[in-house]
């Protein structure tokens, strides 16, 4: 077997290897990551996500999904918009997230940029960086896929002239996994073709 290669997971589809070290990651990896994400306030919400993943593991932040749903008015941009240094302090307090205070900053501040932008606006603007499907073979193993690449450069100068903090280019390249504007999926990887 190739190292970092698609393995056989306990159905005996094969999956990207990262994919199999949790059930939690199953389910992720088979029915989310690397799916078309469309409107504001769900991109908004992987943006900050990512943000918050950023020097961390991502099992760390899906596990406390929930409770970042809950303290971020499940990421309705217009109501995270609204937040108050009341807000933040009950954040700073929150045990349910991620309590970093320059990545709470971050998202609620973002929350107040976008509010400003019009509706669609954001979605248009990350997925004007998607690159077109061939662009790239598949990869084959871990060790094909990028971890930063022009497009994601991109994407993070053009969220960070806009405004928008706490997005470089290794988090955008995240996103844009996470949400389908590229595929990363292995060759192999039953995921890669599905759905």
């Amino acid at each position: 077997m190739t190292e970092g290669a698609a393995v056989a997971g306990p159905d005996g589809g094969l999956r990207c290897p990262w994919a199999l070290s949790t059930e939690d990651y199953v389910a992720y990896h088979d029915e989310e990551w690397g799916r078309p994400v469309h409107g504001d306030d769900a991109l908004y919400e992987r943006l900050s996500l990512e943000a918050f993943q950023s020097g961390l593991s991502w099992i760390t932040i899906l596990r406390r999904r929930p409770g970042f749903r809950a303290a971020f008015a499940g990421f309705r941009i217009e109501k995270v918009a609204t937040f108050t240094d009341e807000d933040r302090e009950r954040l700073l307090a929150d045990p349910g997230i991620i309590r970093n205070r320059l990545k709470v900053d971050a998202t609620m501040a973002n929350a107040k940029v976008l509010a400003q932008w019009a509706p669609g606006e954001l979605d248009e603007l990350i997925w004007s960086f998607a690159p077109e499907p061939d662009a790239w073979p598949a990869p084959k193993t871990v060790a094909d896929v990028a971890a930063v690449t022009p497009e994601s450069t991109a994407l993070s100068k053009a969220l960070k002239k806009r405004g928008l903090r706490f997005i470089g280019p290794t988090t955008a390249y995240a996103l844009m996994q996470a949400c389908g504007l590229v595929n990363d999926h292995l060759e192999t990887c039953a995921a890669r073709n599905a759905g």
